[in-house]
């Protein structure tokens, strides 16, 4: 899948911070569990390649802003656009990503538009909200997991479900079809962050991308940190070193506990596949699934 080349258009204040978010690579996963999606059903990649590009777009349009919001200076192993530039360039770029992201979505089939607004409009939101309650849990002290879970469904998770369900849509598959990957999707994403919050704590700032410890830093209600408080009274990680923290999600089982919810998570995502036809492209969500939980730690 190709994007345009941002990097020429001006002016280069607004198109070169778009360029480079872009450049920066990723796993473009949204836009490949579109194609993939597409293809259990028999379609190509030119027939959802719109919707694919929308969704890389949108995601990254989010990263930015984001990092702006999270005060984040390192994405992928780079400055964030806000450092590189400044707070002002990424909101505006950002801005302009989103808008270029529904510039893709409008080139897909005039029958298949409205539909696909629907879907993509209610990710959006879900993406909105997710975010939302993300900042308001840094005030709240009443977040339970269940919360953070519904957090995390809408921030994270409904992004990658609503590229398969599109991807399914698009090739014409039916509503009980679609529902099974919007629900694999749901159960991948979920997977997917826990994974990364784990990463967080106990990954290789080298492959990760960022640096570790950052949730631990902004004491930042994470899967881990919920769990730790739901096993030790007054649990807190406000000015205590990171090797303290560490060693305490170690021996109050925090971190195994994160392991099982990535594994049961995996597990669900993976039943969802059995509605749908068994050929070469559910082969390969099912190893994509096992491929991204994964991720070394």
């Amino acid at each position: 899948m190709t994007l345009p080349d941002y990097s020429t258009r001006e002016p280069q204040n607004l198109y070169a911070p778009i360029a480079y978010a872009l450049a920066a690579g990723g796993k473009r996963l949204r836009p490949q569990l579109a194609i993939i999606a597409a293809q259990v059903f028999g379609a190509d990649e030119e027939a959802v390649l719109p919707a694919a590009q929308a969704l890389e777009v949108f995601h990254n349009f989010t990263l930015l802003h984001d990092d702006v919001m999270d005060h984040a200076s390192v994405r992928r192993g780079r400055p964030t656009v806000h450092v590189k530039w400044n707070e002002n360039t990424a909101i505006l770029s950002g801005d302009q990503m989103l808008i270029e992201a529904y510039s893709h979505l409008a080139q897909l089939p005039a029958d298949k538009l409205p539909q696909a607004l629907v879907l993509f409009n209610k990710m959006a939101t879900g993406v909105c909200e997710g975010q939302q309650l993300d900042m308001d849990f840094e005030t709240r002290n009443d977040v339970t997991l269940d919360d953070y879970m519904r957090m995390i469904e809408g921030k994270t998770a409904i992004l990658l479900a609503t590229a398969l369900q599109l991807g399914a849509y698009l090739a014409g598959a039916d509503d009980a079809q679609q529902q099974a990957l919007f629900d694999y999707g749901i159960h991948l994403g979920l997977a997917f962050q826990i994974q990364d919050d784990l990463l967080d704590c106990f990954g290789d700032p080298e492959t990760f991308g960022k640096a570790i410890g950052g949730d631990i830093a902004e004491n930042k209600k994470t899967f881990l940190w919920l769990t730790a408080r739901e096993r030790k009274s007054n649990w807190n990680t406000i000015g205590r070193a990171l090797e303290d923290v560490l060693a305490d999600y170690e021996q109050l089982g925090v971190r195994a506990a994160a392991e099982q919810a990535i594994a049961d998570h995996t597990q669900q995502a993976l039943a969802c596949l059995d509605a749908l036809p068994h050929n070469e492209y559910t082969d390969q969500l099912r190893q994509l699934a096992q491929r991204l939980v994964g991720r070394k730690v």
